[in-house]
């Protein structure tokens, strides 16, 4: 199996900056593109899509609740019909630059609340695969999660990616918080080829907890990201021989 690497990205808006989306690009295969709910803004959709276009990059949408002020981690109460339209909004905007670029919507791929909700609220992960079953393309999730019943009930396809600058609980679930800490280069690494060769990773306590993996995410404003990045990829050439 071929591990690739992505990256939630294109998080910066009018004077605000969020980011090295520069560096990052060449080391990923998949730009997870924010779509100005959260973070950015048509000027910096259109700049990323150039940027993944150059780099040979496949794009995903990253779509959020419409919280910018809490960067789309805060949860918001929105009927399934609402919420299937406010991320198909999202992505048509995306595609839109993607369209002018001559480039392909590969997935799509929830940010912050909106992803986590989905891993336990059966309405909001129905209304995501249905906006995503909408443009053809597969979703990005986690395993072990209610992403793995409702996503494939509603027949949609899905990514299965696993995290190397965020903490696990021993539920399974990504820690997501309001700060990214930094994480060293080494555990990310580490966590990199336990996730893809061992379809494991380690939680904050140091359980195991079993997983599956098919790419591995990094976040373009942790600290440290390019040489995370770096590691990660190393580390998993080395796993694959």
């Amino acid at each position: 199996m071929t591990i690739d690497l992505n990256c939630d990205m294109g998080e910066a808006y009018g004077i605000y900056k969020c980011g090295d989306d520069g560096a990052i690009m060449p080391l990923i295969s998949l730009a997870n593109v924010a779509c100005g709910f959260h973070a950015s803004d048509p000027s910096v959709m259109r700049q990323t899509v150039r940027l993944a276009k150059r780099h040979g990059v496949h794009v995903g949408a990253h779509p959020s609740y419409p919280d910018r002020d809490g960067f789309g981690i805060r949860d918001m109460a929105m009927e399934g019909e609402e919420l299937c339209a406010c991320v198909m909004y999202q992505v048509g905007a995306l595609k839109g630059f993607l369209d002018a670029e001559g480039m392909a919507l590969n997935h799509v791929k929830p940010h912050g609340a909106l992803y986590c909700t989905a891993w336990s609220d059966e309405q909001v992960a129905r209304a995501i695969a249905r906006a995503a079953n909408a443009f053809g393309v597969p979703l990005m999730g986690m395993s072990g999660t209610g992403q793995e019943i409702w996503y494939r009930d509603e027949g949609v396809e899905v990514i299965w990616e696993t995290y190397v600058d965020i903490d696990y609980n021993d539920a399974g679930e990504v820690v997501d918080t309001r700060k990214t800490d930094p994480v060293s280069v080494e555990a990310a690494a580490a966590q990199a080829v336990r996730s893809a060769r061992d379809g494991q990773v380690r939680t904050m306590s140091g359980k195991l907890i079993d997983v599956k993996c098919e790419t591995i995410c990094v976040h373009s404003d942790t600290p440290g990201v390019v040489e995370i990045a770096i590691a990660v990829n190393e580390a998993i050439a080395e796993y694959s021989g």
